[in-house]
């Protein structure tokens, strides 16, 4: 178990951008339990939905990403 916790550290360097804290509050609120990954893989999930919607911005030869983007 230690081991797959280094290999996720290593190959996940990005800098988180949900809150944690938030997140966990938001799922016990719905009376369920959060995993120890739940936020990395959040985390992933995020930056995959913003480099979609940045790439769609560049299509479309703007500098902003709207909502629409998303």
């Amino acid at each position: 178990m230690a081991k797959k916790k280094a290999e996720n550290k290593k190959t996940s360097k990005k800098e988180v951008l949900v809150v944690a804290s938030k997140v966990k509050a938001y799922v016990k609120s719905k009376k369920k339990m959060s995993s120890s990954d739940a936020i990395a893989a959040l985390n992933d999930q995020v930056y995959a939905l913003l480099d979609a919607a940045i790439k769609r911005t560049e299509a479309n030869r703007r500098s902003t990403v709207k909502p629409q983007d998303l």
